[in-house]
């Protein structure tokens, strides 16, 4: 594959930005394997999004002949009181997210937060001078990429997660970092610093952030990212998640419920599940619709389905039984996987 051919396949959707296309055509000029990084905060059951739409564009990166890192982010688990601090807790579910992308990302190396710190002599040496670069403003505006805001009463830790995550980078010698956009912001306090540490600078690759099933939250009171943000398929309001272990039954129960006004095609969560997830890699997507109402549909491009469905050609409810028995096929091989790892699940029984 010839560099633009590993830029079209890194740049494609679900991906919202590349900061900078340039810089990330440069970096594949001298390194046709450079070595890439997302951290993920362990805490609820994978879903649609923190598995599959993320687990799609790792896959992206692999087929580029990116090397790809996960990094298990434990400590900052703990810091942002997940499974309320509990390390017993935090350590075993590392293990049920470790399991996931190794199954869904085949060729993925993961690396555990607390094992990169034990290994590194340097690492908290870093984060004291890389700290001294930021001014506590700055700091507190990068919260919310754990969820959070200056509005919230939290404690000092939670304040060391962002230069935390930013050293991360350096530490794993990482030349591209991935995340949704709701971490963008130490991405860019990243490469605005780094230089002045004489760092190498990564390439900023964000994706898209599937929503939640319920109505999205009024831009009118945040900015429009925020808002993005705030209305993200999220575990800590579990009816808005579609998980990677919902049965069959659950799955239409919730896409029954789903916010989907008839004709809107604009922050419909029914239609982005359709587009990230129903079609990926898929030649055609079907809708059984009774021929009383016109008969079976079938469609081979997202924005066919879009198109009908802004014309009122095709009825909410069909689009999301349509989009729920997709939806479960795509589920099925990873429920099957787990089937037989059920211990790995037990840390959440007591969550629930």
């Amino acid at each position: 594959m010839d560099i633009e051919g590993k830029i079209d396949l890194i740049s494609k959707p679900p991906i919202e930005e590349v900061v900078t296309v340039q810089d990330l055509r440069d970096l594949l000029e001298t390194d046709a394997h450079p070595s890439h990084y997302i951290g993920l905060e362990i805490s609820g059951l994978l879903h649609l999004g923190s598995l599959m739409l993320t687990g799609f564009k790792i896959n992206d990166f692999i087929k580029a002949g990116i090397k790809c890192k996960i990094f298990l982010a434990d400590w900052h688990s703990y810091i942002n009181n997940k499974f309320d601090s509990d390390w017993d807790k935090i350590k075993s579910a590392s293990k049920y997210y470790a399991e996931a992308f190794k199954f869904f990302c085949p060729g993925v190396n993961i690396i555990m937060g607390s094992d990169l710190y034990a290994d590194s002599k340097s690492y908290w040496e870093n984060l004291v001078r890389f700290s001294k670069h930021v001014t506590l403003s700055r700091n507190t505006r990068c919260l919310t990429i754990m969820g959070r805001s200056e509005k919230d009463h939290l404690h000092f830790a939670q304040y060391l997660y962002p230069p935390m995550q930013a050293v991360d980078i350096e530490t794993i010698d990482a030349s591209i970092v991935h995340a949704g956009m709701d971490q963008r912001k130490v991405h860019m306090l990243a490469r605005e610093v780094f230089p002045k540490m004489k760092w190498k600078v990564p390439v900023a690759v964000h994706h898209h952030l599937l929503p939640g099933l319920s109505e999205p939250v009024n831009s009118m009171f945040q900015s429009t990212d925020d808002a993005k943000v705030s209305s993200k398929m999220s575990k800590s309001k579990p009816w808005t998640c579609v998980f990677i272990h919902d049965s069959e039954k659950e799955i239409h129960d919730k896409l029954k419920k789903a916010w989907c006004p008839e004709g809107q095609v604009k922050n419909n969560p029914v239609l982005e599940i359709a587009k990230y997830i129903s079609f990926h890699e898929t030649k055609e997507f079907k809708v059984d619709r009774s021929r009383k109402f016109g008969g079976p549909l079938s469609f081979t491009e997202y924005q066919q389905l879009e198109t009908i469905y802004l014309e009122k050609k095709l009825h909410p409810v069909d689009l999301k039984s349509a989009v729920a028995d997709s939806v479960n096929q795509k589920i099925q091989p990873i429920r099957k996987f787990f089937e037989s790892k059920t211990h790995l699940l037990k840390v959440y029984e007591s969550e629930e």
